[in-house]
């Protein structure tokens, strides 16, 4: 068992920062030190095996990415990114653990997928992982498999209200597992779009030959997020359970989810980086030499882009400051433009819908503090804290406290990325979605379980680090 000693750092929790040292052994934080504490009056960095030098830096719990993606099957391909390449370009970016999702189509079994999804991701993780289940067809049988998986550590429960065919629940489906989730103490997460006017908008989209991709985000209009939304939270009413809404991109969707909590639901929103920062008049005014205005196609994703004039990124910013919105994850579903996107040439509706973002998350949080939108301690909040809590992780992830799991960042705020294919690219997709950004900041060291598997950006990991994690119940119900 080895011990690692992080030094002269800055150690940021939720709660607040100040100087300290952390005492990792094995792969648990020991201790959370004075600056330059002794042990029996000898110097603590001379009895360790590894010591990190953080001066100047800030020490924050490992980003936890409770929405990712990984060798996803959807629209006649796959995400290109596989457990072990998007793991290993997660802890590139600072996150040692992500939640992904089970995917379950009509007509298969849920535990039947349940255990596929584990021979995926077994052995072949970077960092630690768990999972959430999606349920299309709710049948009696995907009642008691609910119970089964939340004894097993999944918790949490996806249903779609879009997707027809494919995802799709109907409301009385989504009623019958809200009422397990109510039971059995499980998060009933939701992708809240109205598919059936989505379907008709892009049918008749289609019929006046408007085909590109800018017509993805034109024919998924806020007012199908809205309500939808609004929808979710009365089933989640009439049942009791939790509801978290994914995804989050429409200002109004959020003022549905903050009346909600007003009124003391149960009631959550994540949103993701691309809807804080992307629009869709830059999709629309994306185009190459290459690609023409396909080029749009790299940020087609669901729900997709809103309008900047129409203010829904500068919402999102301040709906994290006031908590209406809780979390940021990625929604990471990487595809290809070539072999994958490409697919939906001359007809918008065949784009795989997603973005690849895995790596990026922490940098483009911190870039927030940055700017002044949000504080030091409420990006620890949103990047780890509360994602552990939301999803039954939090004392062993999502807090730098004795006893928590090592899983420690050092991030310089002098240090910086610069976003590109060419330059700090890790995730499998021959583009980036955020080509060109520029980050105020850097990650330097990152720990998994007291390992030491990112030095300077160098990534010192293997396939097989990450362990599953069996998550509890959540603990940042109201």
């Amino acid at each position: 068992m080895t011990t690692t000693l992080i030094t002269g750092g800055t150690v940021v929790n939720a709660t607040g920062t100040g100087q300290a040292d952390i005492l990792i052994d094995g792969e648990t934080i020991a201790a959370v030190l004075a600056p330059g504490s002794t042990l029996l009056g000898h110097d603590l960095a001379s009895s360790v095996d590894t010591v990190v030098d953080a001066a100047g830096k800030y020490v924050i719990p490992g980003g936890i990415d409770a929405h990712t993606h990984m060798q996803m099957p959807f629209g006649g391909t796959e995400a290109s990114d596989t457990f072990e390449t998007g793991t290993r370009a997660a802890a590139i970016g600072g996150t040692t653990s992500i939640v992904d999702f089970i995917v379950q189509y009509p007509d298969q079994n849920v535990l039947d997928q349940y255990h596929a999804w584990h021979e995926k991701a077994a052995g072949n993780c970077a960092i630690d992982y768990g999972f959430h289940q999606i349920l299309s067809d709710v049948q009696d049988s995907s009642l008691t498999a609910m119970d089964e998986l939340v004894a097993e550590g999944v918790t949490s429960f996806k249903l779609f209200m879009a997707y027809k065919g494919v995802f799709l629940s109907d409301d009385g489906q989504i009623l019958r597992a809200f009422q397990r989730g109510a039971e059995n103490g499980a998060v009933m997460m939701m992708h809240a779009e109205n598919g059936a006017m989505i379907d008709v908008l892009v049918k008749q989209a289609l019929d006046a030959g408007h085909t590109s991709p800018y017509w993805h985000g034109m024919t998924r209009p806020w007012q199908a997020e809205e309500e939808a939304t609004h929808r979710a939270i009365m089933i989640a009413d009439l049942t009791g359970a939790p509801l978290y809404v994914v995804h989050v991109s429409a200002k109004q969707a959020v003022d549905q989810i903050a009346a909600a909590r007003d009124r003391g639901m149960n009631v959550f929103g994540e949103t993701c980086p691309q809807y804080l920062y992307l629009s869709l008049e830059e999709q629309l005014g994306a185009s190459s030499d290459e690609w023409g205005d396909f080029e749009g196609a790299k940020w087609v994703c669901s729900t997709p882009l809103r309008s900047r004039a129409e203010g829904h990124q500068h919402h999102m910013w301040q709906s994290l400051r006031t908590n209406d919105i809780q979390m940021v994850s990625t929604d990471h579903c990487p595809f290809c433009m070539k072999g994958q996107k490409d697919l939906g040439l001359g007809d918008f509706s065949k784009i795989p819908n997603g973005i690849g973002s895995v790596e990026h998350r922490v940098d483009l949080m911190y870039q927030g503090v940055v700017t002044g939108k949000i504080s030091l301690p409420r990006w620890v909040e949103l990047i780890s804290t509360t994602p552990a809590r939301m999803f039954g992780l939090y004392g062993r992830k999502g807090v730098i406290q004795p006893g928590a799991d090592g899983d420690v960042v050092v991030y310089d705020p002098n240090g910086h990325t610069s976003i590109g294919v060419n330059k700090t690219h890790h995730m499998n997709m021959d583009y980036s979605a955020w080509e060109g950004f520029e980050i105020d900041g850097h990650v330097d060291t990152v720990i998994s379980r007291g390992r030491v598997i990112v030095d300077d950006g160098g990534y010192r990991g293997r396939a097989g680090d990450g362990q599953f994690l069996k998550r509890g119940l959540s603990q940042y119900l109201i």
